[in-house]
């Protein structure tokens, strides 16, 4: 029994040390201020479409969480909706001929008030379909309205993520994978 109790004492204090503290509410609804999360390091670049990373600010020395929305010879659009006020974000993967709406459910869709792309990822407010550049990707948090993300920084680094997020570990009651189901439908844009 003394054994089964130090392993459990031990296992939370490596997860203690180990989780990092969300701060902010860019990636509501998938995850929120004070929440703590168990990153999965990975290395040259080995991130996936979707992935929620923790990466640094391009051009800063600050840790960022945020959503890998397109990659390498990925192309990607935020531009109107056909309702009045709203923003799509739009993907088409490298080589494919169709465009799909990237969605995250619970996430307020009423907003993303600045359209994209410019040329190095950033706001435009004349939006066009850009293509990620080789060895860079394009990112945005969940709450997209209040995120500072590719929109302010322009096209990231691969190697600027130093992990994947897994796991969430705080508060207990929220613990487990994280994954927002995010959604892809196809669009007729373009």
């Amino acid at each position: 029994m003394a054994v089964f109790v130090g392993l459990v004492v031990l296992a939370a204090a490596a997860v203690a040390l180990l989780s990092v503290r969300i701060e902010g509410d860019s990636m509501e609804p998938t995850l929120r201020d004070g929440e703590r999360v168990l990153p999965l390091p990975v290395e040259g670049g080995g991130v996936g479409r979707f992935d929620v990373v923790l990466m640094r600010t391009p051009g800063r020395d600050v840790l960022l969480v945020k959503r890998v929305v397109a990659l390498p010879g990925d192309q990607v659009r935020i531009a109107p909706g056909p309702q009045a006020g709203r923003q799509r974000v739009l993907v088409r993967r490298a080589g494919a001929e169709r465009w799909y709406e990237f969605t995250v459910p619970g996430a307020d869709a009423a907003g993303l008030v600045t359209p994209c792309c410019a040329a190095d990822g950033r706001r435009s407010a004349a939006p066009a379909a850009r293509t990620v550049p080789g060895g860079k990707f394009f990112f945005l948090g969940d709450h997209a309205d209040r995120s500072d993300d590719a929109r302010t920084f322009g096209w990231a680094d691969l190697d600027a993520v130093t992990s994947r997020v897994w796991m969430r570990t705080w508060p207990l009651s929220r613990a487990g994978p994280v994954d927002a189901g995010v959604r892809l439908r196809p669009s007729s844009e373009l």
